[in-house]
């Protein structure tokens, strides 16, 4: 079963007190729904179009598991904390096995 992945890009992080309050909180609920930090890069050299941000990889066993616990009420939660405190490009991607 292929692995599923959330992957973002930060573009701007206006209130870092707000992305405190959101790390704090997403962190203990993408454990709880089996997700693993792969990279938490402040040091992050962009080409293209990409911006040079904080940029996050995570893991799920499956890609329908990044979906539910994007959904899950924690996380949910997380969101709701974070607010308006940043604009990134959120993805949620499906391995290629």
């Amino acid at each position: 079963m292929a692995k599923g992945y959330w992957v973002s890009a930060y573009r701007t992080i206006a209130d870092p007190e707000k992305l405190a309050a959101y790390n704090k909180l997403a962190g203990p609920a993408v454990e709880a729904a089996g997700g693993r930090l792969l990279a938490l890069g402040s040091r992050v050299l962009a080409h293209d179009a990409g911006i040079a941000e904080r940029t996050v990889l995570v893991e799920f066993d499956s890609f329908e598991q990044a979906v539910a616990a994007h959904a899950s009420a924690a996380y949910q939660e997380a969101l709701a904390a974070l607010g308006d405190g940043v604009e990134r490009d959120f993805r949620i991607i499906e391995g290629l096995d």
